[in-house]
């Protein structure tokens, strides 16, 4: 497996770390929507390959397809290309800052497009812990530096919300 693909696994996991971090004790699984779930969209998407095998990698895969709901804002293939160059082979060495800007992709709740909307200007808390900025300019929507080029992707237990840039916590 070629290192970007284990980034990209590696990414996925931690991904799935968040969600599972940030379900709620209370959550009603009752409200459960059938059909696929984060990884098995994901993977059926085509374009999340290395957050895919980052996932798998960390086996972290059972992890995001827990209850939920988790939303995920996904960086796709082409959003890990565009890392400097040895940042993936440094994240795979250090999986605490793997971890880290993992679980910073995602947020509790199912937070779909209407919802992401109203935060402009605001922010929203990570399951890393920490926040990301919200920007709406002329109806594109900006999650720190990462354009949001797709949305509301409904999964079973939660959303994914399709970035262009990985975004790292400060």
């Amino acid at each position: 497996m070629s290192m970007k693909a284990k980034f990209t696994a590696f990414i996925l996991a931690a991904v799935c770390i968040i969600g599972v971090a940030s379900m709620s004790a209370s959550a009603d699984n009752s409200s459960k929507k059938e059909g696929k779930d984060i990884v098995d969209t994901a993977v059926a998407a085509g374009s999340f390959n290395t957050l895919v095998a980052a996932v798998k990698a960390a086996g972290l895969v059972e992890t995001l397809k827990g209850d939920g709901p988790f939303t995920v804002f996904a960086p796709t293939d082409e959003a890990f290309a565009k890392l400097p160059a040895g940042t993936v082979e440094a994240l795979l060495k250090d999986k605490a800052k793997l971890t880290r800007i993992l679980t910073y992709h995602v947020v509790s709740g199912n937070v779909m497009a209407k919802d992401v909307v109203k935060l402009n200007g605001k922010s929203a808390k990570t399951v890393e812990g920490s926040s990301v900025s919200i920007t709406v300019k002329g109806g594109k929507v900006m999650v720190d530096n990462a354009n949001v080029v797709k949305t509301d992707i409904a999964c079973s237990n939660g959303v994914i919300h399709v970035i262009d840039t990985v975004i790292i916590p400060k």
